[in-house]
């Protein structure tokens, strides 16, 4: 797939009628220092998914543990609910990235390695978004199915494990996978912060080399090979669901 697009976006591009003179060679496999190269950016796509991950799993845990108060129908929890999604939500990733990175150190006296800082800003920020989304699937499961735990005697928590989370799941999966794929895309912002994923590679590559254009539109085929593979895996687990 990655030749096939590679092609693609070799053949559009050289195809133009622009004076650019294309310099393939830097990334290309026939040539060593292309090779080596080719290896050299590939090399950030492990962190690139690991982090973002870690990143999701983190967020949807925050983000349920947000959104099941505001079930409870007190307005207290309710409003702080609301207060939190709408704060971290009106925050730039990319400027919480930095302040966690430079600014919770100094207020919480830990140092925090960039992985870290990584995924603390990442899951924070996603995490307001999973809240709405469980939200929003915990409430569309009906009234008959509260009413029918509630008949067996089940606890609320018992009520939320067995019988409601597990539709709502089936309901929000869409959603959380184009969330995965968001996060996948903003993982790019850490690289500002020295993590070497995908983006922070390309940098380092366009510094040496200084073929820009060429390094970054191989970036962007290995983005675009990543969300379609994420985009595929996600719609064959909710047919697989839908199913069940």
């Amino acid at each position: 797939m990655i030749k096939f697009l590679y092609l693609i976006l070799f053949f559009l591009l050289t195809s133009c009628g622009s004076n650019y003179e294309w310099g393939w060679y830097i990334i290309s496999p026939d040539k060593l220092e292309g090779l080596s190269n080719l290896k050299f950016l590939i090399s950030g796509i492990g962190i690139t998914v690991y982090i973002s991950i870690i990143s999701i799993i983190i967020s949807m845990v925050i983000g349920l543990i947000i959104a099941i108060p505001s079930l409870a129908k007190n307005k207290i929890l309710t409003y702080i609910n609301i207060g939190y999604v709408e704060i971290v939500r009106a925050i730039p990733l990319l400027v919480l990235i930095l302040w966690v990175y430079y600014g919770l150190p100094i207020l919480t006296g830990f140092s925090f390695t960039p992985f870290t800082s990584g995924i603390i800003a990442l899951s924070i920020s996603e995490s307001a978004f999973q809240a709405e989304i469980f939200r929003a699937g915990i409430n569309s499961i009906k009234k008959s199915q509260w009413e029918a735990s509630s008949s067996l005697g089940l606890t609320f928590f018992k009520k939320l494990r067995f019988i409601i989370l597990p539709q709502a799941i089936k309901t929000i999966l869409p959603a959380l996978g184009n969330q995965f794929v968001y996060v996948l895309k903003m993982s790019s912002l850490v690289s500002v912060i020295g993590i070497a994923d995908l983006t922070r590679k390309a940098n380092e590559l366009v510094v040496t080399t200084y073929r820009p254009l060429e390094i970054y539109t191989f970036l962007i085929l290995e983005y675009l090979v990543l969300i379609l593979i994420v985009s595929f895996f996600v719609r064959k687990l909710e047919k697989r669901l839908k199913y069940k």
